[in-house]
């Protein structure tokens, strides 16, 4: 028997979900680094904070949560059985929470997202597929000019604004044309966050040319995030470079590194494959419209 626990004190859900967290670290990673966050004190400041448990018997085989703090709140899914997804959805509905959207893995994502549309109306729409890919044996680019150098605080402006303007840059090189990215605004704090846990800027003269950022790790994994390069600086590697190396760094120690990429966009596939990421799961960014 499949049962759904809803959990709004994230160091429950942390005790309640280690072992399988840790079990399953890169598929969960997202899920994990949120609720530590959350345990810290450091809320997202959405308007929902949950996490939510699927066991069968005394196993727990699954996990979502909803601490988004971009419109439209959506769920984000690990992998769990179909009946788990099922029962997530519907004591949403019982409860009388509307889900405006499910992402993460599929099928449990799009089945959480059907099952909502189903008891309350609406359909469904694929914002973006994606895909989780972890890094196997990093491949160091050569001929690239430039170095590598840590973020500080008097990179503050420059950082929001290519914060800022990610989702922006990756639909432009998304090949799908009804790309959605869900952010919300980048603020000073959000900035400085980023920063202290890890941001790399690639620098070529004296100029800042290209960025990359990562998670603070969980349960031994790290997720690489908001690469970014501006539109007069691409095609000559620097994205290339600045992944490359924030990758070296954080694996240094044997951390296990992840990321994710936008199905649709064959510059950024190409490119961390190009250095050693191999995919993992397909995933999928689902809006749910009344």
């Amino acid at each position: 028997m499949v049962t759904v626990d809803i959990l709004t004190d994230p160091a429950e859900f942390l005790a309640v979900a280690k072992d399988y967290l840790a079990a399953e670290p890169v598929i969960t990673s997202v899920v994990a680094t949120n609720a530590e966050r959350e345990a810290r004190g450091s809320s997202l400041g959405g308007p929902y904070r949950w996490f939510a448990v699927a066991r069968e018997g005394d196993r727990v085989v699954g996990s979502a949560m909803r601490t988004a703090n971009f419109e439209p709140y959506p769920l984000y899914v690990c992998p769990m059985p179909e009946a788990a997804a099922i029962e997530l959805a519907r004591q949403l509905h019982v409860g009388g929470e509307y889900a405006g959207g499910a992402n993460g893995a599929l099928p449990a994502a799009r089945t959480v997202a059907e099952e909502t549309v189903r008891l309350a109306g609406g359909r469904v729409r694929v914002a973006m597929a994606s895909r989780l890919h972890e890094l196997g044996s990093l491949v160091m680019p050569t001929g690239v000019p430039g170095r590598a150098r840590a973020a500080t605080y008097d990179d503050l402006e420059l950082c929001r604004e290519w914060l800022g303007d990610f989702g922006r840059a990756a639909r432009e090189q998304s090949s799908n044309k009804a790309y959605i990215h869900e952010h919300a605004a980048v603020g000073d704090d959000e900035v400085r966050r980023r920063i202290e846990e890890f941001l790399l800027l690639w620098e070529v003269d004296g100029e800042v040319v290209s960025m990359a950022g990562a998670t603070l790790p969980a349960y031994g994994v790290v997720r690489v995030a908001m690469v970014y390069t501006p539109t007069e600086q691409r095609g000559h590697g620097y994205g290339t470079a600045v992944t490359a190396e924030a990758s070296r760094l954080l694996a240094a120690d044997g951390t296990r590194l992840c990321l994710f990429t936008d199905v649709d966009n064959p510059v950024s596939n190409h490119v961390y494959a190009k250095i050693g990421y191999r995919p993992v799961v397909d995933m999928a960014n689902h809006t749910i419209l009344p």
